[in-house]
């Protein structure tokens, strides 16, 4: 994933979590992770992330894939 790309999924993470009223942490539970990963994903050097943790997130906000990529 290029920078550019993990840039625009750690703004979009970030944008859809609040719009959904979560906290990192509420999110990190939803998921099954750390609320340090959640924040490492907002981030500004967010690390490489996989498509099914993409695909999870995107699942746990209610949004396609797609959208946290946009």
């Amino acid at each position: 994933m290029t920078v550019e790309l993990r840039t625009k999924f750690a703004k979009n993470l970030k944008f859809f979590r609040e719009k959904a009223g979560l906290t990192q942490v509420e999110m990190a539970d939803k998921l099954g992770i750390t609320a340090r990963y959640i924040q490492q994903l907002e981030g500004k050097r967010v690390p490489n992330v996989r498509l099914d943790t993409i695909e999870q997130v995107a699942n746990a906000l209610g949004v396609k894939p797609p959208d946290l990529l946009k």
